[in-house]
């Protein structure tokens, strides 16, 4: 199957997070697909390695970075990775997340706090992360769930 070209991301430095399964995955394959530079963060060292291994094979520059995202210190590390393997990024996808099915009953604070941790939080300190580098650039793009960003 045949699908558009978007010259614009050739050689573009794309970082996504939870990169390594899922959304994220296909994410990282469709930049790849493009030209692009793709790194990416996720805590699953497996998939992680994998999908590298996958990409770069297929002739594409590639680049994973471990992470715990609740960690914003360990984010922002990583992102630290990503941009001295890549470049500094003009994409951001701000894609990790979990979405367990529950009854609203069985919720508890420290469960909430740790799904706005993993789906929302980590998000800001991404933008927060990687801005300076498109706002110096005098360009860059973030998404993330419904909500873009251009710089």
């Amino acid at each position: 199957m045949s699908f558009a070209r978007y010259p614009s991301l050739d050689g573009a430095v794309v970082f996504t997070t939870g990169g390594a399964g899922g959304i994220g995955a296909e994410t990282v394959r469709a930049f790849a697909e493009q030209g692009s530079k793709v790194g990416f963060i996720d805590f699953d060292l497996d998939s992680g390695a994998n999908l590298v291994q996958e990409v770069t094979d297929a002739g594409a520059d590639c680049h994973f970075e471990h992470a715990d995202l609740r960690d914003i210190d360990d984010l922002k590390g990583a992102f630290a990775g990503l941009r001295e393997a890549l470049g500094p990024a003009g994409v951001l996808v701000n894609n990790a997340a979990r979405d367990d099915r529950h009854g609203w009953e069985d919720v508890t604070p420290e469960y909430y706090d740790e799904r706005i941790a993993t789906n929302l939080r980590h998000m800001f300190f991404a933008t927060q992360t990687v801005a300076p580098d498109m706002i110096a650039a005098g360009k860059g793009s973030v998404e993330q769930a419904d909500i873009s960003l251009t710089l």
